[in-house]
């Protein structure tokens, strides 16, 4: 039997409302909804681009160990207002300064003094333009014990102490300072003995902090933290007994390419930002 001739009608056209809508948003007026169906849609996809947030970034951060805590608080705000993520990586200043000069991916960098960022930008390791001051730090004799410290930091001369931490002067700014604290009172060669060298400022405090050293040279914001002071007892050492800690920071090369890195360097003079600086004890 023959199989059926083929058929050249064309298909039947289906309805308009059987088809797969390819229609844009705003062809709702088509089907009989009208101008103000457009008009909606438009103002609730215009709030939903305002309320998503941006692509979220990083930036890699270099900080001097006294400023470990303040700038955790930093980064806390940052992410809050711009959704970015901020990578902090604490360390003393000399150390970060071998690591950039090695290569390490870090993008901003804040230091404990003005010295290494100046070397930096000599190098042609920072973008033009972008190196400032952010905070003036401030040295503190410290112990964990209440009492064993007095008003006037005497307990040097005549304390019942074994060991005085401090951090390695070659390569923490605080270290240096407590070196020259110590020379100006006349004391350097007297504690040779006692000296418990730390990497940084922050190995300086556990030392004292867990009771290996009676005494320590450390931040003023290591024990001074707003709202939580270190148990125990500091003398805040006279500003003119070494050198002014003044810290800055800078925009490395690295970041370049990298506009979130450039939005947390600005951020750092933003009202928010120092106003948890001289929280911790800091002078702008």
């Amino acid at each position: 039997m023959p199989p059926p001739p083929l058929s050249l009608q064309p298909d039947p056209v289906r309805p308009l409302a059987a088809r797969p809508s390819r229609a844009l948003p705003w062809s709702g007026h088509a089907r009989g909804h009208g101008c103000g169906s457009f008009l909606a849609w438009l103002a609730a996809a215009l709030f939903a681009l305002a309320a998503a947030p941006a692509c979220a970034g990083e930036v890699q951060v270099a900080v001097a160990a006294n400023f470990a805590a303040p700038v955790q608080e930093i980064a806390a705000g940052f992410t809050r207002e711009t959704g970015h993520k901020v990578v902090v990586i604490v360390g003393a200043t000399g150390q970060l300064y071998a690591q950039i000069r090695n290569g390490a991916p870090f993008e901003v960098f804040l230091a404990a003094d003005a010295q290494t960022p100046g070397r930096l930008e000599e190098e042609g390791r920072i973008v033009p333009g972008h190196r400032q001051p952010y905070a003036t730090g401030r040295l503190v004799l410290y112990s964990a014990q209440p009492g064993f410290v007095n008003p006037r930091g005497e307990v040097l001369r005549s304390g019942p102490y074994a060991h005085l931490a401090l951090a390695d002067p070659k390569t923490a700014p605080y270290g240096l300072a407590a070196r020259e604290a110590l020379e100006a009172l006349g004391l350097w060669n007297a504690v040779q003995a006692r000296i418990v060298m730390g990497e940084s400022i922050a190995q300086a405090f556990q030392f004292v902090a867990t009771g290996n050293a009676e005494l320590g040279f450390v931040a003023l914001s290591q024990v001074a933290p707003p709202g939580h002071p270190a148990p125990g007892s500091w003398w805040i050492v006279p500003e003119d007994l070494y050198h002014p800690i003044r810290q800055e920071a800078v925009l490395l090369r690295t970041a370049a390419a990298n506009p979130v890195a450039a939005a947390f360097f600005d951020y750092l003079r933003s009202p928010a930002a120092r106003t948890v600086i001289r929280s911790y004890g800091y002078r702008d």
